[in-house]
């Protein structure tokens, strides 16, 4: 074990012989660092932090509570073959993110360049490569023997698929399946969200009135018809069902402050 005497290590952690750690890290309270990690220059553990495996941390690198760092790769063929995970200088890696090593059928290394954000629950498989400046948002999962270049940007809830290369500064939105290669500066989306009715379920659930169901079902239908201008079918429903207290519930929805639209259905009511 060797720890640089300018590093600080809170007592309830554990740094395994062999490990080696730089100069001026900060190792906070319940982390455990494994006999074969190698920490660089201002590395930071917060606390609660688990670098496990044959593991390069390089400087200025920060992680967060619950992160795991090296462990054993999600991969079934694995079978204890010894391998690499090597993170760049001045990454973020945020509360419970995961990031695995290689593995003996992909190369042997999971490689992280320089200046990567991973947000939070996000997930980088074993062998990918991810390049400089790359930011992974909230949840967002990279499988196995992914190549993501640099300066891409991947939204919160989306997944690539193993094998997949996206290129240099492309940009994937939120909660999307990506399954094939994305070109460089490429943007990707996908369906989004229509509006597909009425929680009927949640207001029987309620035990809201069936003739009071029945109205705003009835209202929901004028809203949001085809045909003649929505200002002037709110005024309708207004004056339709003036008694209904659901109706003007949405309605006042529908007439305040917003910074965004709101969700229409796909082909009308």
């Amino acid at each position: 074990m060797a720890i640089d005497p300018t590093s600080t290590i809170h007592p309830s952690s554990v740094i395994e012989d062999g490990a080696q750690i730089g100069a001026r890290c900060r190792i906070g309270p319940f982390c455990h660092v494994g006999p074969d990690v190698r920490l660089g220059d201002d590395v930071e553990l917060f606390s609660h932090v688990v670098v496990a495996g044959h593991t390069t941390v390089g400087e200025g690198t920060r992680i967060w509570p619950f992160a795991s760092v090296g462990h054993q790769p999600q991969d079934l063929k694995f079978r204890g073959e010894k391998s690499f995970l090597e993170i760049g200088a001045r990454c973020m890696i945020r509360e419970s993110v995961s990031l695995n090593p290689g593995t003996e059928g992909g190369g042997g290394i999971t490689r992280i360049g320089d200046d990567c954000l991973f947000m939070l629950g996000t997930h980088v498989g074993h062998d990918c490569q991810i390049g400089n400046r790359v930011i992974l948002a909230n949840h967002a999962s990279v499988a196995g023997h992914v190549v993501l270049e640099d300066d891409v940007i991947i939204g919160g809830l989306s997944g690539v698929h193993q094998f997949c290369k996206v290129g240099r500064g492309a940009m994937i939105g939120a909660a999307l399946k990506v399954v094939n290669d994305v070109i460089p500066y490429g943007a990707v989306n996908g369906s989004r969200a229509d509006l597909a009715g009425l929680n009927l379920v949640g207001l029987r659930r309620r035990g809201i009135d069936k003739d009071a169901i029945n109205e705003l079902r009835a209202a929901f239908g004028v809203l949001f018809a085809d045909e003649g201008n929505f200002k002037d079918r709110m005024a309708e429903v207004a004056q339709e069902y003036a008694g209904n207290p659901l109706v003007a519930e949405v309605l006042e929805f529908l007439q305040s402050d917003s910074k965004r639209a709101f969700l229409m259905p796909r082909n009308g009511a």
